[in-house]
Order: structure tokens, then sequence, then C-alpha cells
């Protein structure tokens, strides 16, 4: 038994309201989706010049194959925390929701390697001199904006790097100052950070439903899995800051977003655990645990 929109609490009206917000967090989520889709689209000229092909796809689009199969799994916790009933938590269905969730940790998992990837391929660079760099306009040479954005050059942004330091990145036209390449080598280093700390959230909160269904979640587990929790999600609010300080309000506004929608997530399951224990406590048995 799981108190969600379907229950008769969720109709009155500060429930409705707290459903509302959360499934308006969970759609710009997916609408970042698209964002994300673009921006890469528009870096991987720049970054690949010699085309997209299965070697590359994971590094170029790694922001967009990271965040579909985010979304994907945010919607199966959603709905194994809040909406599917219990007792329907068994056979088929729970099968189908663990192979479900097995690929979307596999692209989760090599999206993490691909924000390796793409981390190297910005850290490569070597001294460019030109006298005249608005010369590039026109061609196909690029600047550094941010981390995967990388316009073309045109007579603004020329004119700002005319008489710089310049350098490139290695086996691409992209050009920029020593301070933009350093900026976008340490904004991929927080991208592959914030990777890792995601799968070890997701890794922790799989361990404690996994128990949960189980009825092994003692107390002592509940205190260690909450100090875990803090430190993980504490580390995602740094990357998130740092983001709103040094790179684009893509990546902050996502950041934030997913915080607040795994805020949602925890608390299903904070009130999925009191159920259970109000269950146990007058002798009912939860139906998932009849497996």
């Amino acid at each position: 038994m799981k108190v969600d929109a379907i229950t008769h609490r969720a109709w009155l009206k500060p429930a409705r309201l707290f459903v509302f917000f959360k499934y308006a967090v969970f759609l710009l989520l997916t609408a970042n989706l698209f964002f994300f889709w673009r921006e890469n689209a528009l870096a991987a000229p720049h970054l690949y010049s010699e085309g997209i092909h299965w070697g590359n796809v994971l590094e170029a689009y790694s922001d967009t194959i990271d965040t579909l199969a985010w979304l994907v799994l945010l919607w199966l916790f959603e709905l194994e925390t809040a909406v599917i009933p219990d007792e329907k938590l068994r056979g088929g269905l729970k099968w189908l929701l663990t192979g479900v969730r097995s690929v979307c940790y596999f692209f989760i998992i090599t999206s993490f390697f691909g924000y390796i990837g793409a981390w190297q391929q910005v850290a490569g660079v070597v001294p460019y001199a030109i006298q005249d760099v608005c010369s590039l306009v026109g061609t196909s040479y690029s600047w550094i904006e941010t981390l995967d954005q990388y316009p073309s050059l045109d007579a603004l942004s020329c004119a700002a790097l005319q008489g710089e330091s310049l350098v490139r990145i290695e086996g691409t036209e992209i050009i920029g100052t020593l301070a933009a390449a350093q900026a976008i080598y340490y904004l991929g280093v927080v991208d592959v950070i914030n990777s890792a700390t995601w799968v070890l959230v997701v890794l922790v909160l799989e361990v404690e439903v996994l128990l949960q269904l189980r009825n092994q979640l003692g107390q002592r587990l509940v205190g260690w899995f909450k100090v875990c929790k803090v430190l993980l999600y504490s580390t995602l609010l740094a990357t998130a800051i740092y983001w709103g300080f040094e790179g684009d309000f893509l990546d902050f506004w996502d950041a934030f977003l997913w915080l607040v929608a795994f805020v949602f997530i925890e608390m299903n399951i904070f009130k999925w655990q009191a159920e259970v224990e109000e269950e146990l406590a007058h002798g009912h048995t939860p139906g998932y645990l009849a497996d």
C-alpha cells in the first residue's frame, strides 16, 4: 500500500499540489533532454571532424544518452515507490522492471566512460599562433565559449581573441584562450565527478529498495544509508553550484532539477518504509514479500 496520486489522499488539495509539483519537475527534466541533444549535436562536428561513428558516439552524445537513461530510471523509481501497489511488485512485472532498469544502468555506466572520454578530448591543447584571428572568420574554425559550446568565429569573437595567447584543442579547429581551455578542462572533471556520484546514489537507492522489498532494512542500516546519501547529495549540490558559477545555465538548471526530483524519490521511500512498518506492526505481510 503506497500513498500516491491515485489514492484518495491525493485528491486533498495539498496532496494534489505536491503531485502536480513533482510531475512538473519530471516534465522539466524531460524537456532538458532536447536541450542536451541540441547542445551535443552542435558541438560534435567541431570536436570530431572525422565524423560521428560507433567509437565516439558515447563521448559526443554522453549528455543526451545519460539524461535519457536517467529519465527512464527516475520513472521506474517513481513507479516502484509511489504508484504500483506493493502486491503487484512480483512475478513478471518485477522481472520486466528489473530488465528495463538493467538497460538503463548499462547506458548510465557507458555514459560515465563517455564523460571521461569527453574530458580527455578537451584536456589535450596545443599552443596556437596567428597574427590576425579575424582572418579565420568564415572558415571552419570555432572558439571556446564553454564546455560543449563552440560557436563559429565571427567579427565579435575574433576581436575578443585578437592579441591573446591562444591554444587549440588537439585534433580540432577549436581555439580559445588558455583560461577558457582550463575552464572547460575543470568543467569536464566536474562532469566526471557528477556522473560517478549519481552512479553511487542510485546504487545506494537500489540496495535500500532491495532490502526494503526483502524486509531486511533495519534502523541501523537506515542510519548508514542516510549518512551515505548526505555525503553524496552534498557532492552533487557542490557540482551544481560550481556549474552555476563556471558553467552554463543548462548544466546548473538540470543539476538542480535532478536534486529536487530525487528528494521526491527519497520522500516516496520514507513513506513506503513507514507504511511497511505500520503493516508489519499490525501483523500484516506486504504483498511483495510473498515472493
